[in-house]
């Protein structure tokens, strides 16, 4: 159990360092590519439109043939995508490696979210806002380490470093037993076929109305995530705030982001899930609206920090309404569809933000994100009153 957790732990730090990369780096990269707000908008959506397809596929791979070979393949895939952005002088390579870089983070996202019901036993919102935690203390740990390797180093060579760590968890997964495969269906096989009466596998996921209003939740969520992580930085710097003062309230978002996962995992009452995201739902929405109007430069650094607070518990407490319907022998496969259909907001929503922001300001760019908090507020909505 020991080197299991360990194993978990350093594959959600991992991934928290894969979703907070870009944000990190951007402006360094910016520089170095000569990209514009609309180059770097494609970028972050490149990263969402690469997830789709490969968490669709990853997610039968880890059912069919187990976690480990999945966990070790995800590992390795994202340390060579920081390689091949260490070695990019062009946005064409750029772009390549941030589609590698989602690859690798899509494969350990399908592998490490089922697995940390295990890692951490205890009710599902339990294992996944404490699992979300680590996954939010990598994301907050990233730009304090881009900032320090940056500053040393450079871009190529820190992002080599962070290569090396990214293999820390294929080195785990080496040295720990997984249950075999076989095992793990005929363990849930019969709980299986009672939950999914309709047939096999897809069939059930996609006939389950709660698969839908999950995905639906994340599709309006991630682009929020997403969309602070990426333009955190530029929003602050617009506010004539310096780039290191910038990128510590970066850290700051993520500081927030990480407690109130923390704070959820032993708050939250079983049964109350549903409820929750709502009321975080309506804060998002308020949250978006004082960005988008609000004016001054600690106004702005208050609602990147609050950003954090409210964002936080909404997707761990989403894969725990998710993970705790279906059945484990479903579950590679549940999350590979939340992705799959949920992350085509994370695609097209930066993309037309990076847009909308280079004829205007990321600021106004923001409407946008304040639009897709209200969609989150419907979802969570019908996840209550159904």
């Amino acid at each position: 159990m020991a080197l299991l957790q360990a194993m978990t732990i350093a594959a959600l730090l991992a991934t928290g360092m894969g979703v907070a990369l870009l944000g990190s780096v951007k402006l360094a990269l910016a520089r170095r590519l000569q990209m514009d707000e609309a180059r770097v908008g494609g970028m972050v959506s490149v990263f969402g439109f690469a997830m789709i397809p490969v968490m669709l596929t990853v997610g039968f791979v880890t059912d069919l043939v187990g976690k480990q070979p999945v966990m070790i393949g995800g590992s390795v895939v994202m340390a060579a995508s920081l390689v091949v952005l260490a070695l990019a002088r062009t946005y064409g390579p750029a772009l390549v490696g941030v589609l590698l870089l989602s690859a690798g983070w899509a494969i350990l996202i399908n592998v490490v979210n089922p697995l940390s019901l295990v890692a951490f036993p205890g009710t599902e919102a339990y294992a996944m806002n404490l699992a979300c935690f680590f996954f939010g203390l990598g994301a907050f740990l990233t730009p304090l380490a881009a900032a320090v390797l940056l500053k040393w180093m450079g871009l190529a060579r820190a992002l080599l470093v962070l290569a090396v760590f990214a293999l820390l968890t294929a080195a785990l997964a080496l040295g720990d037993d997984f249950p075999a495969p076989a095992a793990a269906a005929a363990a849930g096989g019969a709980a299986a076929a009672e939950a999914a009466p309709a047939g096999p596998g897809l069939a059930s996921l996609l006939g389950d109305p709660m698969m839908w209003l999950c995905a639906a939740a994340l599709f309006f969520y991630a682009p929020l995530e997403a969309t602070m992580a990426a333009w955190a930085t530029t929003y602050l710097t617009e506010k004539k705030m310096g780039e290191r003062a910038a990128s510590g309230l970066l850290s700051g978002f993520w500081l927030a982001f990480m407690a109130s996962r923390l704070v959820t995992a032993y708050a939250l009452g079983q049964g109350s899930e549903a409820v929750f995201i709502l009321v975080l739902a309506v804060a998002c929405i308020a949250v978006w609206g004082v960005v988008v109007l609000g004016r001054g430069r600690g106004l702005a650094a208050a609602m990147v920090v609050a950003a954090g607070l409210v964002f936080g518990p909404i997707f761990p407490t989403l894969m725990a309404i998710l993970l705790g319907h279906f059945d484990p022998a479903l579950h590679g496969r549940a999350v590979g569809l939340l992705f799959g259909l949920g992350g085509l907001g994370w695609t097209a929503t930066p993309m037309l933000i990076g847009a909308y922001a280079r004829r205007t300001s990321v600021q106004r760019g923001f409407l946008l994100a304040a639009g897709s908090a209200v969609g989150l507020g419907v979802v969570a909505l019908v996840l209550v009153v159904r």
